[in-house]
């Protein structure tokens, strides 16, 4: 699977808009994403249309077990962030 970095994305930006510079176009990038960090981290769901949704979800800690002694093994709740 292929991914698609901050890099290729400005790189694929950059060329439509004649008019800004490369360097805008990073500007621009690099905003947007910080401003879904930021919401994300405050718990908000963000949503782009014709894109896509994304949230966080926390998973609380738990008590595991160990599959080959059956020990009992403390886990760290986590949060996960969730594309749609």
């Amino acid at each position: 699977m292929r991914s698609l970095t901050r890099c290729k994305l400005i790189t694929a930006i950059a060329p439509r808009f004649p008019n800004l510079m490369a360097k805008d176009a990073e500007i621009a990038v690099k905003e947007i994403l910080d401003a879904i960090g930021r919401s994300l981290a405050q718990g908000v769901r963000v949503e782009i249309r014709g894109f896509g949704s994304f949230s966080l979800n926390y998973h609380p800690a738990r008590t595991g077990r160990n599959p080959k002694s059956g020990e009992a093994v403390p886990r760290r709740g986590y949060r996960e962030r969730l594309p749609s």
